[in-house]
């Protein structure tokens, strides 16, 4: 099964973005540029952070959270939920923004050093464990209400890493709750 990774590379310096799709068969067979950031950083001893998320209405919360993740290191990797995970795990009507928006909108905060699509079929431990052991990351970064806590920490122990839980949730700010008109 094919998984299919759209991935956005930053050149820092001049904020530009560069576009570009790719192909890959799994988590540990990311394109090639993502892959040479890595070694990069990795051979310059860099501290490697990766959050996952849907970022879908952009808010507070979220720009808190990526602001802790990036302080917990030097690189700062996002993966992005696609739009067909999304529509699977949160309904038809989700997401309001397309994964494209959504990149973009989290490009726009400048605090992320690379970010990606997740592929659409992304749902197994095997598929978390094969990514995080390709990118291998110093931390994991969450907040306290994401599912599957245990399992995390398990996957991040294999390769060395730590789950760290940064961020405490804020029952009155959402997505899900702006989209809904309650927040």
């Amino acid at each position: 099964m094919k998984k299919s990774y759209d991935l956005y590379p930053i050149t820092r310096k001049a904020r530009m973005i560069s576009v570009q799709s790719n192909q890959a068969t799994s988590p540990a067979k990311l394109p090639s540029f993502i892959l040479e950031i890595i070694k990069n950083s990795r051979a310059e001893l860099k501290c490697l952070v990766l959050v996952t998320g849907v970022f879908d209405v952009l808010h507070f919360e979220h720009k808190k959270f990526l602001k802790k993740a990036k302080k917990l290191g030097d690189v700062l990797i996002i993966g992005v939920e696609s739009d067909f995970r999304v529509k699977s795990i949160k309904g038809s009507q989700r997401p309001v923004n397309s994964q494209d928006a959504r990149v973009e909108n989290l490009l726009k905060l400048f605090l992320t050093d690379n970010i990606f699509i997740l592929p659409d079929n992304f749902s197994r431990s095997e598929d978390h464990l094969e990514l995080i052991k390709t990118i291998m990351p110093k931390y994991l970064a969450v907040s306290a209400h994401t599912a599957h806590l245990n399992e995390k920490r398990k996957i991040m122990s294999m390769v060395d890493g730590e789950l760290a839980i940064i961020h405490q949730q804020n029952p009155e700010i959402s997505s899900t709750k702006i989209i809904n008109g309650n927040s």
